[in-house]
């Protein structure tokens, strides 16, 4: 499982966690998040993470 930061704001999405409170389940790949997915502090989107 891998990380994934935000460029813009530095946040974390971890896939070992996922993000529970946007209801992603724990164990969702990055590559697994849907087209629009965007960061919950700052709004960009998936093409503004990279690999951790």
């Amino acid at each position: 499982m891998k990380k994934y930061v935000c460029d813009a704001c530095g946040w974390v999405y971890d896939e070992n966690e996922g993000a529970p409170d946007l209801g992603i389940a724990p164990g969702t790949k990055f590559e697994d998040l849907p087209d629009d997915f965007e960061c919950p502090l700052c709004g960009v989107g998936k093409d503004m993470f990279s690999e951790e």
